[in-house]
This record gives structure tokens, sequence and C-alpha cells, in this order.
């Protein structure tokens, strides 16, 4: 009997491994495997958190599994990590996933509200966190129709730890620009994004898909930035086509 073929799923900020319930049971024939990121669900934290650190961890929590090859599949923070990886790793990686993310930097602004965020994790803690940011990472159909998903995604997001949330936020704050990491993928790409995302929005996915040679580019409509949460079906539909095309 064959291998099944191998796919990982990197979570997004600030939630572990729990917010790929779903999925790890949705794509029949493959090992879906979905390791926390340093400091998520336990997981030991990084004394100097950064975004190449936490694809570092995910390639060495992958060597102890024994996976050489895999498509990975990365959402928000996940396709962060997963530009990190391709930076330090590629030839690890036999296709790409990439969700409601986007290569560019933080903008002054948004760098001194991380800063703002990470004082708010300290004091208060992750209900905070939660407080403010579930009006921008779910989508307005979400918000207004959907309350089981919000209160999932509030659960989620005060299980993490506050350092943890604070790491978080160090680490995609400190990120570098991976605009030129796009035009050395050569592995078959798909890129998904809700269409009410206004965290990383249509334009951020577009700007990919142009980069990426012969990428897909699939927009999701009625969902936010959570777009494996908050429209399920689609989201899973949108990857098993993917998936298709290295199916073995």
């Amino acid at each position: 009997m064959s291998t099944p073929a191998v796919l990982v799923l990197v979570h997004a900020f600030p939630f572990g491994a729990a917010m790929w319930r779903r999925q790890l049971t949705a794509f029949p024939g493959w090992r879906v495997v979905a390791p926390p990121l340093p400091g998520f669900d336990g997981h030991p934290r990084l004394p100097q958190p950064t975004i190449d650190a936490y694809a570092r961890d995910l390639l060495e929590t992958l060597d102890r599994t024994g996976i050489d090859r895999a498509v990975f599949l990365g959402l928000s923070m996940g396709g962060y990590t997963l530009f990190g990886v391709l930076r330090q790793a590629a030839e690890r990686v036999q296709g790409l996933i990439l969700a409601d993310t986007r290569t560019s930097v933080d903008s002054p602004d948004r760098r001194t509200a991380r800063e703002r965020s990470i004082q708010l994790a300290r004091t208060v803690g992750p209900s905070a966190i939660a407080d403010e940011m579930i009006p921008n990472i779910l989508g307005t159909t979400t918000r207004s129709s959907r309350p089981e998903v919000v209160a999932d995604v509030r659960a989620m997001i005060e299980s993490q730890p506050a350092e943890t949330i604070a790491a978080g936020l160090e680490a995609m704050m400190t990120r570098p620009d991976s605009a030129p990491v796009l035009d050395r993928i050569t592995v078959p790409t798909t890129i998904i994004v809700g269409d009410e995302d206004t965290v990383t929005p249509v334009s951020d996915a577009e700007f990919m898909h142009r980069a990426v040679r012969g990428s897909t580019l699939v927009t999701i409509p009625s969902s936010g930035h959570m777009t494996n949460l908050e429209t399920p079906d689609a989201f899973d539909d949108a990857v098993r086509a993917s998936l298709a095309q290295w199916r073995r």
C-alpha cells in the first residue's frame, strides 16, 4: 500500500490547531497534520519570536514526525510562516495553498497598533484581544448571521496564553517582505480569499496570483478573514480541487 500524500495545515493568529478541526478529516486519502506554532497549544515558546523562527520550528516538528515533503496550507499568519519555509527549505514544498494572507510588511500605523495589542494582551488578557479582533477577522455576514462561529472563534482565541499572543504579534510586526519569494515559486499554488476579508483583502490575493506563475485564485463569497471557519464547505471544496492535482 502506498504512503498517503501529506497535507500540513498551518494555523492563523491567535489560534492553535483547533481551528482546523473540520479540515483534519475532510480530505480522504491524505495524511493531514496541523502542528502548533511556538507557544500555541502548549508548544514551547521561542525566546526571540520571528516568522522565520516559526518556520524553522515547523520544519523541525515535521522532521520529528518523519515528514520530508508535503503540500502546505497556511492561513493568515500560517501563510507568513510558509513564506519563511520557502526561504529556508523550498525543496520540501510539494504544493502550496495560501489562504487569506499577504506578502507585504506592516505599515507604521499597523506596527503601532500591534504594539498596543501586545500591551493589551499582557495587561488585560486574551479576552481583550478577542474583543479587538473579532470585528475585523470575521466578515459582516458571519457576524450578523453565524453566532455559533463568533462564539467558537472567541473561545479559541481566549484559550491561548497571553504571552503566546504577545509573541505572535511581535513575530508578525517584524516579518520580512515576502514579495521576492513569489516569483521563485514553481510548485502548483492555490490562493484562497474571502470576499469580505478586510485584513488581507482580495487585492492582496490578486497581487499574489499575478506574481505566482500558473496559480489559481479562489474567492469565497460571504466570508471574511477566517474562511475555513466562516464558510467551511466552500473552503474545503476549494482545497479538494487543489489537492486533486497532487493525488497519487
